[in-house]
């Protein structure tokens, strides 16, 4: 049977310990025991674990052999901030499927009361790529930064940077990808797409163009399959 991955909250030598509501969710929800092990991911990996000690907000583990974790590409969501239901719900799928980091984007077309609300849920968003990661046994949580704006995300770093457009007729995801470079970023535009004054500084800023298809996808949609795209092209 395959255990449970749980990130650490704290960690030093072989030592491992989960705090507060994390904690109490494997003490008092799952009625964890002392002796019952499970996978804990440290930050540069991951080893087996043996609770030593439970408290209500705190549960303690013995650390023990390193569990191998296959390298995977760093991708980055350059991902503009629409409806927060919808982009929650980006935010958690892209996070099982493998992403580094998301960076909120303010484009044009952002709605303006999502633009003041957006610093406010970070917090949130940090949970949900937590809990996200754990559900998926990834071994690290995905950076979920302050939201930038777009002269901001034209400077992101990246080996292949990656700007999804409708407009684009020509090269398609996968067409752009290299696979020697696996270091990855791709700005998603909101709810409306892009203007042209922002696709021309993507461009001048030496960003590539690429499509997801004839169709129009919602801006949640093109995420997930910009993310599944990406890692499987890299992957093979």
């Amino acid at each position: 049977m395959t255990r449970r991955r749980w990130i650490a909250d704290e960690a030093s030598g072989n030592q491992a310990a989960l705090v507060g509501p994390h904690a109490d969710h494997l003490a008092r929800i799952l009625r964890a025991q002392i002796g019952q092990e499970f996978d804990i991911a440290t930050g540069p990996e991951v080893r087996r674990g043996r609770i030593t000690r439970i408290q209500p907000d705190r549960v303690e583990f013995e650390l023990g052999e390193i569990i191998p974790v296959p390298s995977s590409p760093q991708v980055t969501l350059a991902l503009s901030i629409f409806k927060f239901d919808r982009m929650e719900w980006a935010i958690e799928k892209c996070t099982e499927l493998g992403v580094a980091r998301i960076v909120p984007v303010i484009a044009s077309r952002t709605e303006s009361h999502l633009v003041i609300a957006a610093a406010k849920r970070v917090e949130r968003w940090q949970r949900i790529v937590r809990q996200a990661a754990e559900q998926s046994r990834r071994a690290s949580i995905p950076e979920v930064s302050q939201p930038i704006k777009l002269k901001d995300a034209l400077a992101l770093p990246g080996n292949t940077r990656i700007l999804l457009s409708e407009s684009e007729k020509e090269f398609m995801l996968n067409e752009v990808l290299q696979p020697a470079n696996p270091d990855v970023v791709l700005a998603l535009g909101p709810e409306g797409g892009w203007t042209d004054s922002e696709l021309d500084q993507f461009r001048e800023a030496g960003w590539s163009s690429a499509s997801l298809g004839a169709t129009i996808l919602r801006a949640e949609t093109a995420a997930i399959a910009a993310t599944v795209i990406v890692l499987c092209e890299l992957q093979r």
